[in-house]
């Protein structure tokens, strides 16, 4: 994959974050008195490449068996802490130019309050030989405890021109043909999520001579971003029996996933400029909660378009 083929494996290579490197670089500078670190900021924005960055310059060779790496979004819960995390970090072995062990958790904004509650034990008892290095989107799904243990580095999205620049340096070895024109066009389909934009130009170019904004187009999906923009509309301007067997057919017959028609919904209202805007994100993410809570989703979007539907003001006969 070329997300992996052209992913930087020094910390000056790495895309912006020019704050983030420069806090970085003293820490390395003195290995032994490096904090556990909380990397936050929006998807592709190198946080995980740099903290894999980090445990090459602290570890060396050495990093493959003193590096625990897990996706906390799929082992979130307080057995995995306590099985794996903590067997890891309590041991105390070290050889000569190992500072510590080191612990990286990758969405760690995904894990239970009970297992960050475990882990902030486990962090408190193993700071003498181990460190972690928490990676999440949203410091506020990180508990207060972890909080105040941690350095926080927050992360920014990576610049339309710095993508475009990248894009075009792959595209070129690659040997991919496309123009400004569609590589911004990639970069307005990932909001600057530097990895998407990669895998994106990936798809696109797959047996194909050029790279084109319709080839671009049919796989970011924005035909279903039409469609669902058309199912709000419908049912902003009070149409809801439309708007419903829309809906039907967008997620039964194409197969468009629940979270992504509510992300492409809030695109919509949000890029309308309406009088019912405030009202109609305010109910999405009423509904969007009630989806994170386990409800029923074809019920819970269909009773959503019918409140975006009572939001249409009736006419006042004279």
């Amino acid at each position: 994959m070329w997300v992996e083929k052209y992913r930087p494996h020094k910390l000056e290579d790495v895309m912006n974050q020019t704050e983030v490197k420069e806090r970085l670089r003293p820490l390395l500078e003195k290995k032994d008195e490096m904090p556990h670190l909380l990397f936050a900021g929006p998807p592709g924005t190198g946080k995980t490449t740099i903290a894999t960055i980090l445990a090459e310059q602290l570890l060396g060779p050495l990093k493959p068996d003193y590096t625990l790496s897990l996706n906390a979004s799929d082992e979130r819960g307080i057995d995995i802490v306590r099985e794996r995390v903590k067997v890891f970090a309590s041991y105390s072995d070290r050889r000569e130019g190992v500072p510590f062990r080191l612990v990286i958790l990758d969405e760690a904004d995904e894990m239970t309050r009970d297992a960050q509650t475990a882990l902030r034990r486990i962090m408190e008892e193993s700071s003498r030989f181990t460190r972690f290095i928490l990676i999440c989107n949203y410091s506020s799904g990180i508990i207060e405890p972890i909080q105040s243990r941690c350095a926080i580095f927050r992360f920014q999205r990576v610049v339309g021109e710095d993508v475009v620049g990248q894009l075009k340096k792959i595209a070129k070895a690659e040997g991919v043909k496309a123009s400004e024109k569609v590589l911004e066009a990639v970069y307005e389909a990932t909001s600057g999520d530097l990895r998407q934009a990669i895998n994106l130009l990936q798809a696109a170019s797959a047996g194909a001579g050029e790279v084109t904004i319709e080839r671009v187009n049919a796989v970011t999906g924005s035909a279903v971003k039409h469609r669902a923009a058309e199912i709000i509309g419908l049912a902003l301007d009070g149409d809801f029996e439309a708007s419903r067997v829309k809906l039907v057919e967008l997620t039964r017959v194409y197969g468009v996933p629940e979270s992504d028609f509510l992300r492409y919904a809030n695109e919509a209202i949000t890029g309308s400029n309406t009088e019912t805007m405030a009202g109609a994100i305010k109910i999405i993410a009423e509904y969007d909660y009630r989806l994170l809570m386990g409800a029923s989703p074809e019920i819970q979007l269909t009773a959503m378009l019918a409140e975006l539907a009572s939001l249409k003001k009736p006419k006042i006969k004279e």
